[in-house]
């Protein structure tokens, strides 16, 4: 095959949306791609579909999800990927949130060897330093459609925000119209009742026969009429507008993540304590209190065993651990892994709430998944496999919060979400009463939930790759 790609007539629908249609560019060797948009709008499928109808182009694709290799850590699993992938010296590379599950030191490793890299590179990622640092062309995957724009991520979103700002001011100018016309109408159809109620007296007086009384009516009916749609057509036609240009909205959900019972006592207490799995010890020299309101971040390289400490201290029962162990009952606590293994793929939304409060009535779950932004009837009844990475995310922390929990455990949950969800889960994690050991690479959303860093003590048993 030879340069350049041509895509012609991308499409991606489902029952409730519609996520892109008729995308068509041109991809030249050696081009620097990044697939922006919100979660669910189609960025992993579009990277699949630019696999598939290139398989006869040396090319590699790491998906978001890598189920090998599963006895290693979520950057372990990029790394031997990539590290693959990079064998085959491919022409064309295609990466789905390559920097999720990676610590500070391996993400700058990453952008130094995609920098050095020679061929065409596409990568679907919500993360602002990959952004800002080599893309030289952004697709945009928004409002049912896909749109190119030539330069830096930088660039884009100042120009994003300079279009937003003259939307606005556009949507305010013809709200303005659109109140004064409502107002002309109005006082059109007042002056229109008053000359109707005044020929009435008038013939009634005998001021005029009735003949030309009628006659005098129906002209000014006529002319009446044709004001009155006259305005009518022009509210259309503004309403019209408004509809074109109104900026999209911005749905802001309530977590409601409100722990019923706090409670005072340290939740977890670990003494003397190690872990590991069968024939493979992770973690030794483990000392650790957690009190009630105590929020816990993990911090140590990929591999190091952040996330076999949190299955330690669930008790998952392929989780060996020795030593001294205190920690609250598994129906305490609430659990978002880094796969979202919490959910079943085969079930709905609706289903999986309602499995997970079985008090609720319909409508209370309705409720409950609408603050999570499931609102329509094809949403919630999707099943879990079916729904994007963010869209997964937001149902985990659904079913977690449908119980609320003494102790929340969070395993890289910034990954695979957009920038805005982001905000809306830093902003009510950040409120959150109760008890929080989480695991994130993401120092600002550490930062934004008042974290306190917890060391993983590395054992002679960790080798970093």
């Amino acid at each position: 095959m030879s340069w350049p790609i041509t895509v012609a007539n991308y499409s991606l629908s489902f029952t409730h949306k519609v996520c892109f249609e008729k995308f068509s560019t041109r991809v030249y060797y050696g081009d620097r791609i990044a697939i922006v948009g919100r979660n669910g709008t189609g960025k992993s499928t579009l990277l699949r579909m630019l696999a598939e109808a290139n398989r006869d182009l040396n090319s590699a694709h790491i998906p978001q999800t890598i189920t090998e290799f599963e006895n290693l850590s979520g950057g372990e699993r990029f790394h031997r990927a990539l590290s693959q992938a990079l064998g085959q010296k491919p022409d064309l590379l295609l990466l789905d949130e390559p920097t999720n599950h990676l610590d500070r030191r391996h993400r700058r490793n990453v952008r130094h060897l995609l920098e050095s890299y020679p061929g065409t590179l596409v990568i679907a990622t919500h993360d602002r330093e990959l952004l800002e640092s080599f893309p030289e062309i952004i697709w945009i995957v928004q409002d049912g459609r896909v749109t190119v724009f030539r330069g830096s991520y930088t660039d884009y979103e100042r120009e994003a925000e300079l279009a937003r700002q003259s939307l606005l001011r556009r949507e305010a100018l013809l709200k303005r119209e659109k109140a004064a016309l409502h107002q002309n109408l109005m006082r059109e159809q007042e002056r229109a009742a008053g000359s109707r109620a005044a020929g009435e007296r008038n013939i009634i007086r005998k001021k005029w026969t009735k003949m030309a009384g009628g006659l005098k009516k129906a002209r000014a009916e006529k002319s009446r009429g044709g004001t009155l749609q006259a305005l009518g057509r022009k509210r259309e036609d503004l309403s019209a507008q408004l509809s074109e240009l109104r900026p999209p909205e911005i749905i802001r959900p309530r977590f409601q993540l409100d722990s019923r019972t706090v409670g005072a006592a340290v939740l977890v207490s670990v003494r003397g304590g190690s872990a590991g799995y069968p024939g493979r010890p992770v973690l030794s020299g483990i000392n650790l209190d957690v009190g009630p309101r105590k929020r816990l971040a993990l911090t140590g390289p990929n591999g190091s065993g952040k996330t076999t400490l949190l299955r330690a201290i669930m008790g998952e029962t392929g989780v060996i651990r020795e030593g001294t162990w205190l920690a609250p009952p598994p129906e305490d606590i609430g659990y978002l892994d880094q796969h979202y293994e919490n959910l079943d793929p085969r079930r709905s939304a609706v289903e999986i709430i309602a499995e997970a409060n079985k008090g609720w009535t319909a409508i209370e779950i309705r409720k409950h998944l609408s603050d999570f932004l499931f609102r329509k009837n094809e949403e919630v009844r999707t099943a879990a496999a079916c729904l994007s990475g963010g869209e997964r995310a937001r149902l985990s922390l659904a079913k977690i919060a449908a119980r609320p929990p003494k102790l929340l455990l969070l395993d890289e949950i910034t990954n695979n979400i957009d920038l805005e969800t982001r905000r809306q889960i830093g902003d009510i994690l950040s409120r959150y009463p109760a008890a929080m050991i989480c695991i994130s690479h993401d120092e600002d959303f550490l930062t934004e939930i008042a974290a306190e860093k917890w060391d993983v003590p590395i054992g002679p048993f960790f080798s970093c790759l």
